[in-house]
């Protein structure tokens, strides 16, 4: 299998899409699954800036390294071939990526595409909430990316598990 390119988009990059990178990239090492991984957002709020703290604090507690730093995705990002996949975490940030896009692609996708119907269509936005908002959000990563890979490399990757 070729490499594989996945790329996670929320509204500033700074808490559901850098952990949604960092859950997929440790499953995609668990499992040996041969995955890029980056993350974006779909508003220039925070480029440069690392992970809120409460998002890091709560994915350090669980094991994960929000290392990387905020950028905006762009129409060039968006185009086919680019990435074989990419998820937004919400409507709105799906429907910014739409018209950015130019229309619909088959590529990009909700993340909630990948989750069973007993959670939300959108990943909460834990920025002005709680921060038990935050270990949801790395709940519903944890149940989405394996679902995921498993998707781009086939039902082979969960058989020595």
């Amino acid at each position: 299998m070729s490499t594989k390119r996945v790329l996670f988009v929320c509204m500033g990059n700074i808490c559901r899409s850098p952990a949604g990178e960092a859950v997929m990239n440790r499953f995609a090492e668990e499992f040996g699954v041969d995955v890029e991984v980056q993350s974006a957002g779909t508003h220039g709020y925070h480029v440069g800036d690392r992970a809120d703290p409460r998002m890091r604090t709560a994915a350090e507690d669980r094991g994960y390294d929000l290392a990387s730093l905020a950028q905006q995705v762009t129409e060039a990002d968006l185009a086919e071939g680019v990435y074989d996949l990419v998820l937004a975490m919400d409507a709105d940030n799906y429907q910014n990526l739409m018209d950015l896009a130019g229309g619909s692609t088959d590529h990009i996708r909700m993340f909630s595409d990948y989750l069973d119907g007993n959670w939300p269509s959108d990943v909460p936005d834990p920025y002005y909430g709680e921060a038990d908002g935050f270990g949801e959000v790395l709940d519903m990563l944890e149940e989405g990316c394996p679902v995921i890979l498993q998707t781009l490399a086939g039902e082979a990757i969960f058989d020595n598990s």
